[in-house]
Order: structure tokens, then C-alpha cells, then sequence
């Protein structure tokens, strides 16, 4: 959980309102704009979070809704049985390195914000920085990042991570599980293209 309004307010971000009309092909749209499609790098999801605080569990839906759907051009880390927070980050994310040669990180976290940004999906260039608004040195994650904002900061913000609707921060989490779903069939997509017109290519010399 990046508990720093400020992140919001980072130029070069893209905010969606969940509920809006397209909202999951917009995200997608926006995650092809920022993926590499040429470089042959593994997409990783690193979907932060803990379902021991409702506010915090937006990152650990979205893994557990992935993988439900089986999803096939990207990996996932971070679900709900298998959730990625403060005190196993670093292991994880080491792991992940190991496992996968110069991954491409996608990271995904809940964040508190200002009280007309609620609901709202971020997608931005740059790491998502869990524990920075309660004074924890916890590593960056990822070349990009999805946020949502999810309740209201300022004020008693583990009190008020409790006391976040469950309601909406599963409707939120289902829009960006979607979003990245359908990006990843148009990626996947994109790349057998891009490999059958480079076969084309090589026929035709």
C-alpha cells in the first residue's frame, strides 16, 4: 500500500474511473502503449498487497482474478493465497529476477488519495513504492505501475485501510483484471504478427 496522495499528482499519468464506460479497454489500451512489443522480455505482474486489510487487498484480487483466467503472455505474483506484502516483498522479488531473464515489472498496489480521486485506476511510467506513506524502506516495483485509489488519506490511514468498502474495491479490482486480460490477448496477438510479417520478410529476400 503506497500511502502517498502525491503519487497521484506525478505528471504523465493516465487516470480512469473505474466505473466508466470502457474503462477495462481503456487501461488495456494504455498498458500496449506502455509494454515493450519488439523486445523479447517476460511481462510480470507483481500485485502487492494483503487480504488482512480490505483497502490493502486490491492487489491480491487482481492476482487471484487473473489467475482464474487463466491468463497465458504474462505472469502473475501476488494472490490471494499467495498475497505479496512488506515482509516478503524482497523475497519475492528476487525470486521473480532469478526466475525470469530482465523481466518486464508491471506492479500493482492500492493507494489513498485525495476524496474526489477515489475509484480511480492509474497507469503510469515508473515503480510503485509500497510502504512510502508509513515510513517503511521497501523496494520499488516495476517498470510501470497500476494504482487504484481506493479510500481517503490524512487521516488514521490503518483505520481508515480497515474500514475501506469491500464493494468497491472488488468492482476496481475486476476492471483492472480485465483491462490487463484483454491487453494481454492484443499483445499476444500483436507479437504473432509482428513474427509473421518478419517471416514474410525473410521469404521474400
Amino acid at each position: 500500500m503506497n500511502l502517498k496522495p502525491s503519487f497521484f499528482d506525478r505528471r504523465g499519468n493516465t487516470r480512469i474511473q473505474h466505473d466508466e464506460f470502457q474503462a477495462a479497454e481503456n487501461l488495456a489500451k494504455e498498458l500496449l502503449y506502455h509494454i515493450p512489443r519488439k523486445e523479447n522480455r517476460p511481462i510480470v505482474l507483481v500485485c502487492i498487497g494483503t487480504d488482512r486489510s480490505t483497502g490493502d487487498s486490491l492487489g491480491p484480487l487482481v492476482g487471484t482474478l487473473l489467475e482464474e483466467k487463466n491468463i497465458q503472455s504474462f505472469y502473475v505474483y501476488g494472490t490471494l493465497d499467495e498475497p505479496i506484502h512488506a515482509v516478503n516483498l524482497e523475497e519475492r522479488l528476487n525470486e521473480i529476477t532469478m526466475k525470469h531473464f530482465e523481466p518486464y515489472i508491471i506492479g500493482i498496489d492500492a493507494c489513498l488519495g485525495r476524496m474526489k480521486n477515489v475509484g480511480v485506476i492509474q497507469v503510469g511510467e515508473g515503480p510503485v513504492k509500497p510502504g512510502a506513506g508509513v515510513n517503511k524502506e521497501l523496494p520499488a516495483v516495476g517498470d510501470i505501475h497500476i494504482t487504484g485509489i481506493v479510500n481517503v488519506s490524512g487521516f488514521m490511514e490503518f483505520f481508515v485501510l480497515q474500514n475501506t468498502r469491500l464493494n468497491l474495491v472488488m468492482k476496481m479490482a475486476k476492471t483492472i483484471a480485465n483491462g490487463i486480460y484483454q491487453a494481454s490477448l492484443l499483445h499476444t496477438t500483436s507479437r504473432w504478427q509482428e513474427l509473421n510479417q518478419n517471416q514474410e520478410k525473410e521469404n521474400t529476400n
